[in-house]
């Protein structure tokens, strides 16, 4: 589908990415990761066409359907949120249009054996399969699905785009691209502003869908779920493994350990062969044999180990000062702004030591629980008393409204900084990251990634007891998310945390408040538990809906009922069995014969004559193909149930 050969991306002297090679086949699900910087964004500006390589080529078919979702985005205005997603369908007078183009294409020409020819007839039918697919259910219906798994409520599909934040502009954008059905998505960071049970309907879908994906994610989960295959970029170069995030880790590390041993292993022969030469290079005797060796080591071919990119973080949070036994305390909280109540009658207890997560949908009230508990918001109702002796430590969401953006990385530090820590200003940024020129860059220019490791170094200049961390992974690397999370579970202190990432709260929190529909609920355990209990509650709530309602009777009565019915069950079973047998025996049938109809066809447009109609004849191998296809699958999930 697409190839990437000999790419080279390079800015005056440095060299982003040095001669990459690889390819994106169909159905293929990858997922591209490196450390921030590595040019994982650059790789999809280049298959999209937005960006134009220093040297090296980019092939991909011509009409090829991209749905490209950049990590920074234009957002449209003047648009409810549902009329803003039905925009995707407008592609589908596109296809059309290409549909009539490709058929004048075939009906003028005669080289029928051609290749050429051959891929019209195949692009004709991929043509006519995306526009079937996206004629599946009535645009409306789609849009309203679409929306509501990415989180947004029904009441809320009315509304002005304008009227919603930036991260929910991006969900409007991500549901336009997957209304259109695309055959290649590039999705650069798609869960950055999913809540948790978004994300899990996202994966759903994108493990599901009929396409090829490539990837750009920060959530190891989520790369596990969606992904079977994982390129790596690191120093510039690529390494495909052909399977998801977890396993990559492992073969990456398996195969450093091969070349490394194998390495040593010949230095040592090397070694060993240098130590003869040389003792031996002028007796007589032994000439024969060093002239050996020595034409043995210029024809060697020397293994190399694999470059790797071993700066990473070391983040080590200073000594919590002790704080009082009861950290924060909020009493029937009712918290909002004026003219809107955000949630009502919470009541939270924060306690020492404690690691606590705030989860739930976008727009719930976690960051404004959080501005209270820093104290730059104060509740509409109820109490909220902060303990003895807490010295908070607040990571705001969004670093680009808390840092100056004319400031230098150094001075964003030095502005803060207080006695001798001044001292140690370039030693802490080292630790994240920030050495040599780094420092002198402008706030301006960093990446999310940079910002959010600068918010998390001003936290270093203080000793806290209580940190409250509003979305901190947000924009980090896989290295830097594990090594701030072991960070964090060493912290001898409090911690809040905002996140929507499972992999990064799984192990780290011991308790949850999660927000919803105007409600603050506390849940005991971690995120894996918690996940696992929405499930059943879910499942529950649709039983409990649909149920009948039970009818009073005695027990005899009621003894009966269960013979009856247990009775007429196993004959039910047994009809639905039978009914299977049936179907299946009926599809197998009508398969053989749609595959001995499309035999013929074929045959035909091997040789036409004259008097056969091409076009007709193409037509009808569409359907016989379509049917065949449809036919097929239920006959598969027949043989699987």
């Amino acid at each position: 589908m697409v190839s990437i050969e000999d790419v080279t991306v390079a800015y005056g002297g440095f060299v982003l990415l040095d001669r990459i090679n690889f390819h994106i086949s169909d159905n293929d699900k990858i997922g591209l990761v490196g450390k921030n910087g590595a040019g994982k964004s650059t790789v999809l500006k280049l298959i999209c066409g937005l960006q134009s390589p220093t040297s090296g080529r980019v092939d991909k078919p011509s009409g090829l359907g991209i749905g490209y979702l950049p990590q920074i985005m234009e957002h449209h205005k003047g648009r409810s949120v549902l009329d803003e997603a039905l925009t995707a369908f407008d592609t589908t007078a596109g296809l059309e249009r290409e549909i009539a183009e490709v058929t004048r294409q075939l009906e003028t020409r005669t080289d029928y054996e051609s290749d050429e020819y051959s891929a019209l007839i195949e692009k004709l039918g991929s043509l006519h399969d995306r526009l079937e697919l996206s004629h599946s259910e009535p645009p409306e219906v789609q849009a309203r699905k679409t929306l509501l798994g990415l989180g947004f409520r029904e009441g809320e599909l009315g509304r002005m785009t304008e009227t919603f934040s930036q991260g929910w502009n991006m969900r409007i954008e991500l549901a336009k691209i997957l209304l259109r059905k695309p055959q290649l998505m590039l999705l650069d960071e798609p869960t950055n502003h999913l809540d948790i049970e978004s994300i899990e309907w996202l994966e759903d879908y994108l493990k599901n869908c009929r396409c090829s994906l490539l990837m750009v994610s920060h959530d190891r989960r989520f790369l596990d779920n969606v992904t079977g295959r994982t390129v790596e970029i690191m120093l510039g170069h690529i390494h495909d493994y052909k399977v998801p995030y977890s396993k990559y880790l492992e073969l990456r590390a398996e195969r450093l350990q091969q070349q490394t041993a194998a390495y040593e292993n010949q230095q040592k022969m090397i070694h060993k062969t240098e130590e003869f030469i040389q003792a031996f290079r002028y007796k007589p005797t032994k000439s024969n044999q060093v002239q050996s060796r020595i034409k043995a080591l210029e024809k060697l071919d020397r293994i190399e180990i694999d470059e790797t990119d071993n700066v990473r973080l070391t983040v080590k949070f200073p000594p919590a000062p002790r704080s009082g036994d009861v950290v924060f305390r909020g009493s029937g909280l009712t918290v909002g702004y004026p003219g809107k109540v955000v949630f009502s009658n919470a009541d939270i207890e924060i306690r020492r030591g404690e690691k606590v997560a705030f989860i739930g949908r976008n727009g719930e009230g976690k960051t404004t629980m959080m501005r209270v508990i820093a104290g730059e918001l104060q509740p509409l109702e109820g109490e909220a008393w902060r303990g003895y002796n807490v010295e908070i430590g607040y990571f705001a969401q969004n670093q680009e409204d808390v840092l100056d953006r004319n400031d230098t990385v150094f001075s964003t530090l030095d502005r803060i900084a207080v006695g001798d820590i001044r001292t140690k200003l370039r030693d802490i940024l080292a630790q994240f990251l920030f050495r040599g020129e780094d420092i002198d860059k402008k706030v301006a220019v960093l990446s999310g990634g940079e910002r959010a490791r600068l918010g998390m170094a001003r936290l270093m200049l203080q000793s806290h007891n209580l940190l409250a961390l509003d979305e901190p992974t947000n924009h980090m690397d896989i290295k830097s998310k594990d090594i701030l999370k072991q960070a964090l579970k060493a912290f001898d202190g409090t911690l809040v945390v905002v996140s929507h990432d499972r992999d990064f709260l799984d192990g780290l929190v011991d308790k949850m408040y999660e927000f919803r529909d105007g409600r603050v609920t506390e849940h005991l355990g971690g995120v894996s538990e918690f996940l696992e209990k929405r499930k059943i509650e879910d499942l529950k709530e649709l039983e409990r809906k649909f149920a009948p309602a039970a009818q009073p009777s005695d027990r005899k009565d009621s003894a009966k009922e269960e013979r009856k019915a247990s009775h007429e069950e196993r004959r039910q079973e047994s009809r639905q069995d039978r009914k299977k047998k049936n179907r299946i025996s009926y599809l197998e049938g009508e398969i053989g014969k749609l595959e001995a109809a499309m035999k013929d066809i074929e045959t035909v447009l091997s040789a036409p004559s004259e008097s056969d109609d091409i076009m007709e004849l193409t037509r009808r191998y569409l359907e016989l193909k379509r049917e065949l296809d449809a036919r097929t699958d239920e006959w598969a999930e027949l043989m699987e149930d």
